[in-house]
């Protein structure tokens, strides 16, 4: 039968690349200098990651209000909470702050006791008039004393913008240029100016500033993923050297792989580059995840070139067996783990999609250099010494291999055992696990920004804006007293819900006109009577400016306005029951007949994101396990086999969801990944294992007993050696800051330290228990793929 990819394909393969070393080398070096020119378009992501289509409603509303109202993002807030502040000293270094920020071409307006603007009646004009709060430099104490009781006993309409009045807590209010928000020039502008004043007024004074708001936020998050990259790199270099060189003892062979692993990062950073896709928190995985797939490369080559050499000592011949024997193995396994990767594409996801594609496209460039340079690099080497072959003999690897063939013939009902006991058990725990789309969730906890955002939720309930926009469906709409009302109403309920901010919107001006036209008396920060509704109304428009400060509240025909709210950081289950809550008040209220009203704004966005995000992620591990199925029932014509090969890859991801539900990991786009990579990869060693098996019992007239033991010894040790290499690498995103990274790497480590044991005990005790149903002729008919081919070679170097 003519196969796909048979060994002779493969012997071609090796002659081409063995007399074409020059050549090979050459274009290699070629690829990589036009890849690393590609460099300079790498962009990092200043904005948050859209998990949800473009056309998706939710993004429809979100930027519908955009449309009317701008960029919603875009306030940035520092505040103190320290009872020295009110000193003429530092009370002025508080204003001269404002004045500094205001200076800045990137901000386009500050709010602060500096410029606080408080509203009065002048009744000649019959209109009101904005005057500032402060008139000049504070000398004495008492003038501070005087501001102060004014700010926290007589202006309400500035409490959920600048004041806390039960802390005296103080805030000013930033706001970037729209145009800026979302460029590098908002990054130059947080660490070049904005952080550095902050820093001086804190020196200047003593006093403790807390600084937030989402381009902040943002800001800094991206500049811990750049600094990120660069540690992940090395951290993953480091582990998988060490490793490597544990197991090999040889400088040369560990160097070979380093070189291999290094050029495939500067690829994978080219391909960023060429693409022209952003550095995102995911997308600055893959260099690092290029490493750790990359090692299990060069450590199934170079072990089979080794025994080849310890077998016969012709190098020619084990460079050429090299290529024609592992390289069909690795591209079959490669090619799965790409597939995991590559079912990220099918989601709706934009962040994803890119993953997907640059991580599957790095994942076979990664193989393919493995293969070229490996092979050329040894042919212009010596043969290895003696004792770098003495890791082939070691007695600890021989001990597990023979613990596991202990367990796989005297111990199979106990193996059976525990895999029932464990699935029940993760059952159990996969209905206690939670989705969670908060959007400063996977933040770094020990970040002094986090400390902040806290302290924000704390003083003022959140920082985090969401948005109701109400559309009365005609101009001038909104001032209608009756729609005010309506507005009040649903913001009392807003403002009773714990985890939502004081909603601020143009009820909140509207009570301070009539405040105002009584003389600033803060008992009459109320809606106006229908009586005193018509000539208060008057008195703001004949107010100069009053076009002006509407604009924040009210689009420019008068019939749309906005409730402004913040909210803390808290899960999608919870911000669901609260966005019920707010449509059964609102439905209530703003009737759909007479309203068009839509909830929207970032953090909404981002957790509805998180929600679609599963469903979808979801599919494309469904998707995954169907391919990788199709490929498998392909490759071994059996079905049955496609069942017995899933179950000891399924257990696994069960036993991790299982656990993430006891140790109450949530699920969100970070964690749900792990299920996706994790069966990519380690599907790898069950076609390990099942190539040599079928091998095995086409050598030994099929003898199930004999085949399972020798596949089970001949491939135990590189499986085990890879699975190591996997475990310690992906263990290196623990480090990270990030919480989605470090429970992404601690999973996936979890999940692939499983799948090892799943697939050297569970697998090979199930092929001896179902020998009489699936080990024959007819069940294992001619691979389409002849991953591992001997030929007469037998013998225990075989991989």
């Amino acid at each position: 039968m003519v196969t796909w990819i048979n060994t002779n394909f493969w012997a071609r393969v090796a002659r081409i690349i063995l007399r074409n070393r020059i050549l090979i080398l050459a274009i290699i070096a070629g690829i990589t200098v036009f890849l690393g020119m590609q460099w300079k378009h790498m962009r990092f992501t200043y904005t948050e990651a859209n998990l949800l289509p473009d056309d998706h409603p939710v993004n429809l509303e979100y930027n519908k209000f955009l449309d009317t109202f701008g960029e919603e993002g875009n306030l940035i807030v520092i505040a103190i909470k320290d009872s020295t502040l009110f000193t003429p000293e530092n009370f002025n270094h508080w204003n001269r702050l404002s004045k500094q920020l205001q200076a800045k071409p990137e901000i386009s307006l500050v709010i602060s006791t500096d410029n606080l603007q408080e509203l009065v009646k002048n009744t000649d004009k019959q209109a009101f008039e904005l005057e500032p709060l402060i008139k000049g430099k504070l000398e004495k104490q008492s003038e501070v004393d005087t501001i102060k009781k004014e700010l926290f006993t007589k202006l309400p309409f500035y409490e959920s913008l600048l004041l806390n009045p039960e802390t005296q807590t103080l805030r000013t209010a930033i706001y970037l240029d729209k145009e800026i928000v979302n460029t590098s020039v908002r990054k130059d502008f947080i660490f070049d100016d904005f952080i550095p004043l902050i820093q001086e007024f804190e020196k200047e004074t003593g006093l403790k500033v807390h600084s937030s708001g989402m381009p902040y936020i943002r800001t800094l998050n991206s500049q811990h993923i750049i600094d990120e990259i660069g540690l992940f790199i090395l951290a993953a270099l480091g582990v998988t050297s060490l490793i490597f060189f544990f197991f090999f003892r040889s400088f040369r062979a560990t160097f070979i792989s380093m070189v291999v692993v290094l050029i495939g990062v500067m690829w994978a950073f080219g391909i960023l580059g060429l693409l022209h896709y952003e550095i995102t928190v995911l997308t600055a995985l893959i260099p690092p995840l290029i490493i750790v797939i990359g090692i299990p490369n060069c450590i199934f080559l170079i072990n089979k070139y080794q025994q080849e050499v310890k077998k016969h000592g012709n190098q020619a011949k084990s460079l050429q067996r090299v290529i024609s024997k592992v390289g069909n193995a690795t591209l079959m396994t490669n090619a799965t783990t790409a597939a995991g990767f590559a079912t990220f594409i099918v989601t709706e996801s934009k962040i994803l999609k890119e993953f997907g594609l640059v991580a599957s496209i790095n994942i076979m460039a990664i193989f393919i250099l493995s293969l070229l340079i490996i092979p050329i690099i040894y042919s212009f080497m010596r043969l290895p010494k003696t004792k770098h072959l003495k890791h082939l003999n070691k007695r600890w690897i021989g001990k597990f291999v023979g613990w596991m063939e202990n367990s796989v013939r005297n111990h199979r009902i106990a193996v059976y055992a525990v895999a029932v006991g464990l699935l029940t058990a993760s059952i159990i725990g996969i209905y206690q696990i939670r989705i969670s789309g908060s959007l400063i969730e996977d933040m770094p906890k020990d970040a002094a920004f986090f400390d902040d955002i806290r302290f924000f939720e704390k003083e003022f309930d959140g920082i985090m804006p969401v948005e109701i926009m109400v559309d009365t469906k005609r101009p001038n709409g909104v001032m209608k007293l009756s729609t005010l009302k309506r507005m009040e109403r649903l913001e009392e309920l807003i403002d009773e819900i714990p985890e939502l901010s004081k909603p601020i919107s143009v009820t909140n001006l509207v009570k301070y006109f009539k405040q105002a036209y009584y003389n600033g008396n803060p008992n009459y920060y109320q809606l106006p009577t229908s009586q005193e509704n018509t000539f208060i109304l008057q008195y703001a428009r004949n107010s100069s400016g009053e076009s002006d400060v509407l604009s924040n509240f009210v689009d420019s025909t008068g019939q749309v306005a906005r409730i402004t709210t913040f909210m803390k950081d808290i899960g999608t289950d919870k911000m669901e029951g609260i966005e019920e809550d707010l449509w059964k008040k609102i439905d209530k209220e703003l009737p759909a007949e007479r309203y068009d009203v839509t909830i929207t704004g970032k953090a909404l966005v981002f957790m509805k994101g998180t929600k679609y995000l599963v469903k979808n992620l979801i599919i494309s591990l469904l998707l995954a396990i169907l391919l990788i199925s199709i490929f498998m029932a392909y490759m071994f014509r059996s079905f049955r086999m496609i069942l017995i090969s899933l179950i000891p890859n399924l257990l696994p991801l069960l036993i991790t969801a299982g656990t993430m539900g006891y140790l109450g990991v949530p699920i969100k786009p970070s964690t749900i990944l792990v299920f996706s990579i994790a069966f990519g990869i380690s599907v790898d060693d069950t076609i390990h294992f099942l190539a040599k098996y079928r091998q095995e019992l086409a050598a030994n007239n099929w003898k199930i007993q004999k085949s399972v033991y020798n596949a089970l010894r001949e491939t135990g040790v590189s499986m085990f050696y890879t699975s190591i290499v996997l475990f310690f690498g992906f263990s290196v995103f623990m480090i990270s800051s990030f919480g989605g990274t470090k429970a992404l790497g601690g999973l996936v480590s979890m999940t692939l330290l499983f799948a090892m044991l799943s697939n050297l005990v569970l697998l090979p005790a199930l092929l001896l228990s179902l020998e009489r149903s699936i080990a024959n002729k007819k069940v294992l008919k001619k691979p389409a793929f002849d991953v591992l081919t001997e030929g007469k070679t037998k013998g225990k170097n075989r991989l």
